[in-house]
């Protein structure tokens, strides 16, 4: 089924009581810091927008608990989201943490693409279809914000609005329009360090300014791109004077919006046509990364 008219996440067999869900990565379509909040967080309103660009987790019965990772090195230890993710659910539901992961991974770390929690959130979604759990999203989402403040978006995919840490979801409708090019840098960027150096005050009241500015209209998202501005970008890029490059170049380039992903340090430019998107993906060479991707909507209920 093509994705953009499929119910999530995207489920494959794998026979013998194995299958694969694919963990997919996500963009910011703006995003707002309200202010810090007492508890040390920050306070943000965002459009979470899935794209086609996804880590394979698969899942076999076992006696015991292993994870395997493969594509990046990443220590599958204790520490790692998907074990913690594990270990949530084993808690709550009260049974025994087993079963086989594998871990393929494609999305790069630290890129404000959200691999990570994307990872811990399919976990959850795996573990409870093996365990024979059984749990919806909705009781999935209290363990997916203890994991992390993005994890809740990825129960659910497609579009959403966020809201709080990034862990209050309102599923929507539709998607980006446009092909999206997105330039990794060999390096990532410390979301905590962006907020801090934000210096954000203390949580203030104030009127939305990126949810009113956003509607859908015959299965396809519209915005007011100059109200989809991200908060964290002038922090970031004034350090990574190479991102800002990054972001010139995209729109020299023909992209018709061009933004850095949440904390970054992916920047990704939209637009129009495949074509001209290729063209754009083309001119930029080692050691960036780069990618060309769709962005991706799912079937909700009504």
């Amino acid at each position: 089924m093509n994705p953009q008219h499929s119910p999530y996440p995207d489920i494959e067999d794998l026979g013998r009581g194995g299958f694969a869900i694919y963990a997919p990565a996500k963009i910011n379509v703006g995003l707002h810091v309200l202010g810090k909040r007492p508890d040390g967080y920050h306070e943000i309103e965002t459009v979470f927008q899935e794209i086609s660009w996804a880590d394979r987790i698969e899942f076999y019965p076992a006696r015991d608990w292993t994870l395997e990772i493969h594509g990046l090195d990443l220590d599958p230890g204790p520490e790692n989201l998907v074990n913690r993710a594990a270990q949530e659910l084993s808690r709550e539901a009260g049974v025994p943490c087993r079963g086989r992961v594998v871990l393929s991974k494609e999305i790069p770390l630290g890129a404000g693409l959200g691999g990570g929690s994307s990872d811990a959130a399919i976990t959850l979604l795996g573990l409870s279809r093996l365990w024979g759990i059984g749990w919806g999203v909705t009781r999935l989402c209290e363990l997916a914000a203890r994991v992390g403040s993005d994890c809740s978006f990825f129960l659910y995919g497609g579009m959403a609005k966020g809201r709080g840490r990034g862990e209050v979801i309102e599923p929507g409708h539709g998607c980006l329009d446009g092909e999206i090019v997105l330039v990794v840098p060999p390096f990532g960027v410390r979301t905590a360090w962006a907020y801090e150096a934000g210096g954000f005050p203390l949580t203030r009241d104030e009127e939305s300014v990126i949810f009113p500015s956003c509607h859908e209209r015959g299965g396809s998202s519209q915005f007011d791109r100059d109200l989809f501005s991200n908060d964290l970008e002038n922090i970031v890029l004034k350090k990574y004077s190479e991102l800002s490059d990054i972001k010139a170049s995209l729109l020299r380039l023909g992209a018709q919006w061009a933004s850095l992903s949440g904390s970054g340090s992916t920047v990704f430019g939209v637009f129009p046509e495949r074509s001209r998107a290729m063209h754009a993906a083309q001119q930029f060479g080692s050691p960036l990364k780069v990618r060309v991707c769709r962005a991706v909507g799912r079937l909700r209920e009504s």
